[in-house]
């Protein structure tokens, strides 16, 4: 009977896996079925919008706040710009400083968790529902952003945990913590620990299942149907390859990939421009006037407003506060600097690299005008511009840029590889820093977190997931609820440390480092 045993369990187990097998395809919607039932409540509370209109209530409570921090530091994104560039260029930077990662790759490492399919899919979604006006609000939404990402990321270098062995940790868990109890109040520890939930829940999410799926999705067009599995083991080798090192290798790689795919995408554009220069004018003019008219697009002006800050908010995370933990291991004791340096974000990932994707759209056609008004037809349900080839999201993208130069959807495909690679590798380190703060320090921890981070990409790319993916899309953007309240709370602090820096650097105090 003891022999029989171990024979007995493996037949089980084989009548189950081929029972599993053949009704594969009902468990994953029983599975997806169960799971929104059970979280459709927090996707539709996050998203939800204000009482009778379109409007995402979590889009205002980022534009508000990035418009009351814009105000408060006196329009701090033009008045530091220059002196951004300086700091990223490493002229101000002292080797000896404490912290992990130069200027420029802090920067890279948070521009590659934002800059992603957002820019490519995210705002062909935008065009198409709220014209070329949406490109305008969007741009304004991405200036005002500039000042969220200058707050949150100042706070994260002035209260990040510094360690014997050179590494550190920071972002909004410890400045919630941190300066609450600076400041003599209380709700800061709860605050951090509500953060970094939803932080993990976003990295294993949104920035990592939802990047690898989209990517396989892309690698399917291009080289015809195989399982995902497959492309996740591939890039969850890789992805474990570097984030093994810490951040250090996140950076090295970071600092290479994200120009690289910057310059492969943003030049694919502008020579698409340069081949359509005479529509240049007309494209500029159709955003300014889609931007107070409407130009006839579904929900008219409003639509056009609420589509590019939408756009904008969800593109470069201003507010969210996962920018800050990047931020936050950078070599400086001037915790100010880092946060001129991330201003700098919004303008590459909305204002640069969203514009770009938005002109090429607008620039090549795509979108079906009636030639008697020059108003844009709406598709048969009102919802949506008629396209060309009835193309929305990155399908529109793609047959924008094809329709100038054959063969994109090549490019495209390499553009979504890096663009989720990068992406994914970014919010590991995110994921992580809130993992070690709930579980603590050490390299067990550490390994733990990042093992299960990688399953998570096998898992992404072989399912179908889109309860999943809508719970940590929201979860994300839980993140920017907490986070935006410790902003309210702590930026006295950030304006302290700003008119000191200023005085100092006036003065001539602190100087280029030679």
């Amino acid at each position: 009977m003891t022999r029989l045993f171990p024979t007995a369990v493996l037949a089980v187990l084989f009548t189950l896996s081929a029972a599993v097998s053949a009704s594969a395809q009902s468990i994953d919607e029983t599975i997806n079925s169960i799971f929104a039932s059970s979280t459709g409540w927090f996707v539709n509370l996050i998203f939800s919008n204000f009482p009778g209109t379109s409007f995402p209530w979590i889009v205002g409570w980022l534009v508000i706040a990035a418009t009351v921090f814009t105000v408060y530091f006196g329009v701090i994104q033009f008045r530091a710009f220059g002196h951004a560039i300086a700091l990223v260029k490493g002229d101000y930077s002292d080797p000896n400083d404490a912290g992990e990662v130069s200027h420029f790759q802090a920067l890279a490492t948070a521009l590659s968790g934002t800059v992603g399919l957002g820019n490519i899919a995210g705002v062909a979604v935008a065009i198409g529902i709220g014209g070329p006006g949406a490109t305008f609000w969007m741009i304004l939404a991405g200036l005002l952003g500039m000042a969220s990402k200058f707050t949150e990321c100042t706070l994260g270098v002035k209260y990040r945990n510094e360690y014997p062995n050179g590494t550190v940790s920071g972002g909004p868990m410890y400045y919630l913590t941190k300066g609450f109890a600076e400041r003599g109040m209380r709700g800061g520890k709860f605050l951090a620990v509500m953060f970094s939930i939803f932080c993990i829940l976003g990295a294993l999410g949104g920035g990592n299942m939802f990047q690898a799926n989209q990517a396989h999705a892309q690698l399917t067009n291009v080289f015809g149907d195989y399982p995902g599995f497959i492309t996740g083991v591939i890039f969850a080798a890789i992805v474990f390859a570097v984030i093994v090192g810490g951040l250090k290798s996140i950076a090295r790689v970071t600092e290479k990939v994200v120009p690289f795919m910057g310059i492969i995408y943003v030049g694919t554009a502008l020579i698409i421009i340069a081949m359509n220069y005479d529509k240049i004018g007309w494209a500029i003019g159709q955003i300014f006037a889609g931007a107070f008219t409407g130009l006839g697009v579904a929900g008219g002006l409003v639509g056009a407003l609420i589509q590019g800050f939408r756009r904008a908010a969800f593109s470069n995370e201003a507010g969210v506060g996962s920018a800050a933990i990047a931020h936050s291991a950078v070599r400086t004791k001037e915790p100010i600097t880092e946060g001129f340096v991330s201003l700098l974000e919004p303008l590459i990932d909305t204002v640069i690299v969203c514009t770009m994707t938005a002109l090429v759209i607008i620039i090549t056609g795509q979108l079906i005008s009636d030639p008697n008004t020059g108003l844009y037809v709406l598709n048969e349900t009102g919802t949506a511009i008629q396209t060309v080839g009835d193309n929305s999201g990155v399908a529109l993208t793609s047959a924008a840029f094809s329709s100038s130069i054959g063969g994109f959807k090549y490019i495209l495909a390499l553009a979504v590889i890096l663009f989720a690679f990068s992406t994914m590798i970014s919010w590991s380190y995110y994921g992580l820093k809130a993992w070690t703060y709930l579980f603590g320090e050490g390299k067990a921890q550490e390994l733990t977190f990042k093992s299960i981070f990688c399953v998570f990409v096998v898992i992404g790319a072989s399912a179908s997931l889109g309860p999943v993916i809508d719970f940590s899309d929201a979860a994300i953007f839980a993140m920017a609820v907490v986070n935006i309240i410790g902003l309210y709370v702590l930026m006295p602090i950030v304006k302290r440390e700003l008119n000191s820096y200023w005085s100092r650097l006036k003065s001539g105090e602190i100087k280029k480092f030679t």
